[in-house]
């Protein structure tokens, strides 16, 4: 039964994540590259989260503020990679293209490319985040017993493994909205977008912190935040109604990634 419920957590965790790796990166060696960027630079702001909790000795007991910094630490990776991205995405565009291509598009880089590499990147970032987050609880639910053996929440698995899911699809969305709105011209934008995706993240992660018994509390409004920064995604990457009805109908001519 322990490992029933393994499998079956580390299935709600990782699937989507896994699908849409399979369907929009595996076959692109470009993406593959630039998502591996996204997981190295989430590892950095875990090496460097872990360096400040441990020079900080006296608050290690306080999971508020390993938390905290940690957040910190990872939207300033993903400020990093933004502009390691931007500086490369030039060259990275004609390491993908056919002579041809590059012929009519020049030294431009295309919307699209630009959040095409903001997904991979986000996507990268979630794994890495998803596979650290639940890999302790994966780890006890495997047995020997059971969750909820000694009287604690039978929750406790399914609703870690569904928050992971959501976490690892908020990385997305936000690594999308905060690229786009550093890229925008529009100087509000640029300061609400990055700061939203900044805010969004600390309610999420604040929210574990909360007991066992507050887990349907949650869960539901990290899915409306990341319902609302899925809608913002999409409209900041230039979706519309039109293309929603263009995927639909699987006319791909119409819509890409």
């Amino acid at each position: 039964m322990t490992i029933l419920q393994m499998v079956g957590a580390i299935g709600i965790a990782y699937g989507p994540a896994s699908a849409l790796f399979i369907l929009t990166v595996a076959n692109e060696p470009l993406r593959i590259i630039v998502m591996m960027s996204g997981m190295f630079f989430w590892l950095l702001s875990l090496l460097t989260s872990s360096l400040w909790w441990i020079i900080f000795t006296g608050l290690k007991d306080q999971p508020a503020f390993g938390l905290t910094f940690s957040v910190i630490f990872q939207e300033l990776f993903r400020f990093l990679l933004f502009q390691i991205l931007s500086k490369a995405e030039a060259g990275l565009q004609k390491f993908s293209q056919t002579e041809e291509e590059r012929r009519q598009a020049g030294d431009d880089v295309s919307d699209n490319k630009k959040h095409e590499y903001a997904y991979v990147a986000g996507l990268g970032f979630g794994i890495m985040s998803g596979l650290f987050g639940l890999i302790n609880v994966l780890d006890d639910s495997s047995g020997p017993g059971t969750v909820g053996l000694r009287g604690d929440n039978l929750d406790y698995l399914i609703t870690s493994a569904f928050f992971t899911m959501i976490m690892i699809l908020l990385h997305v969305m936000w690594n999308v909205v905060f690229y786009w709105g550093l890229q925008t011209q529009t100087r509000f934008m640029g300061i609400i977008a990055p700061v939203l995706v900044v805010l969004s993240h600390f309610l999420v992660s604040e929210l574990t912190l909360l007991q066992a018994s507050k887990y349907t509390v949650a869960l539901p409004v990290a899915a409306l935040n990341l319902i609302g920064m899925t809608m913002l995604a999409f409209t900041a990457a230039g979706g519309s109604l039109r293309s929603i009805l263009a995927a639909c109908s699987c006319k791909r001519s119409q819509y890409r990634l």
